[in-house]
């Protein structure tokens, strides 16, 4: 196996969590009687470009398909920070109605709905149909179609190019990066602007963030793996921030090398320090990360075990891939966790992949009154906080794992 940037041949086992089903595969009742598809879920690291990575096991049209169950319309939180990017974003690029503004994976229209309720024109790029649907039903005009270099030909010729090219939490999802960072290239503009936001691997290892491993996420960036991948398709960042989103990340903003109108930003340098003073840049870093996962793994045991024999009630919250990771990983099933909790209807009535556990409505919560609520999505745990407040007369307690094992009343 290559490493999918710079083909280095690939020896260095990152983490492995065994086998797995895909993390967003749910599964009907008359399913689970069915043989379910597991695959290896083993992460390597390229010791010539420090990308992390794994196989693609199971292809992209098959993960984004009509069934695809995120959407990012239903957390607040989120919707709350794509609403500031796009008025920042307008305020310092002059995003008007002469300008032109493409998302890939646009997914419901979630952030577009924001430049188009300025009369900005605006184009969602979206794979998964039943998203899609939802973000036209919005008046978003969206292609469904997977974003590289051909999707990016067939647009320039019909004079469909980016003044502001946008990405979220895509570029995890790419089993071809070089092939999609191309396609960016082309349809940008000569003096447009690209933005990315994506979870930054440094964040991953020091906060034990291994749950968010999973079939889906092909790729795991450092800032400077993410600098080499453009500067090979002749794309330069000039600025980067750093976000507290999906447990850290970050936000790059990228131009045509040739482009000079935009001067490199300090915070550029001052990223890659960071990661150097961390010893990102060394094949050790990211060794023995297994032991991080490993002490999770089993105090979580431990705790649920320990709920088990007391009698005590638990419930999951949030039917999200990174916890399916968690709950394959500790081969966690309903005798420990009888349900999880989900506000999306579209996986209410579903069931887990590999563990079963099934997946109910909001209200069962105060018909169970559970003595603990275990929250998977983690990097949500403070709009869930404030969702369950309720819980909190019935003495619940919300449990999370990441960057440890942690009970708390949800204050």
């Amino acid at each position: 196996m290559g490493c999918r940037f710079c083909n280095n041949e690939l020896k260095n086992v990152f983490l492995d969590l065994g086998n797995s089903p895909p993390a967003n595969s749910f599964l009907k009742k008359d399913e689970l009687e069915e043989p379910e598809a597991y695959y290896p879920l083993k992460a390597y690291f390229c010791d010539k470009c420090f990308l992390v990575q794994v196989k693609e096991y199971k292809k992209s049209n098959e993960i984004f398909s009509d069934k695809y169950a995120y959407f990012s319309s239903y957390s607040k939180y989120w919707l709350e920070h794509s609403k500031k990017y796009a008025e920042n974003a307008s305020k310092r690029f002059g995003i008007d109605k002469s300008k032109k503004v493409i998302e890939i994976a646009s997914n419901d229209g979630y952030l577009l709905q924001y430049f188009k309720k300025n009369e900005v024109p605006v184009l969602g790029i979206e794979p998964s149909a039943n998203t899609a649907k939802i973000a036209r039903e919005k008046g978003i005009e969206s292609i469904i179609e997977f974003f590289g270099s051909e999707l990016a030909d067939n647009l320039v010729k019909n004079n469909i190019m980016a003044d502001l090219l946008i990405g979220n939490n895509v570029l995890a999802h790419v089993p071809d990066i070089n092939d999609f960072v191309t396609g960016l290239e082309k349809i940008l503009k000569k003096n447009g602007v690209i933005t990315m936001e994506f979870p930054h691997l440094m964040n991953l290892i020091e906060k034990n963030q291994f749950d968010t491993i999973y079939h889906e996420h092909f790729s795991y960036f450092s800032f400077y793996t993410a600098k080499s991948i453009f500067e090979a398709r002749d794309l330069e960042i000039f600025d980067a921030e750093e976000l507290e989103t999906h447990g850290g990340s970050l936000r790059i903003y990228a131009k045509h090398a040739k482009d000079k109108t935009k001067k490199i930003m300090p915070s550029v340098d001052a990223l890659l320090q960071k990661e150097s003073d961390a010893g990102m840049y060394d094949a050790r870093y990211y060794k023995n990360f297994k032991r991080k996962a490993e002490k999770i793994k089993y105090d979580l045991l431990d705790f649920l075990i320990d709920l088990k024999r007391k009698g005590e009630k638990i419930m999951g919250y949030g039917a999200a891939a990174k916890g399916n990771t968690l709950l394959n990983y500790c081969s966690i099933k309903k005798d420990l966790i009888p349900c999880v909790i989900d506000v999306i209807p579209f996986k209410q009535g579903k069931y887990l992949p590999g563990s079963h556990i099934p997946i109910m409505a909001e209200e069962n919560l105060k018909k169970i009154k559970p003595n603990y609520i275990l929250i998977l999505p983690w990097n949500h745990k403070k709009e869930i906080f404030e969702r369950l407040e309720y819980m909190k007369e019935f003495g619940t307690k919300f449990v999370t794992t990441i960057p440890y094992l942690e009970v708390s009343s949800g204050s």
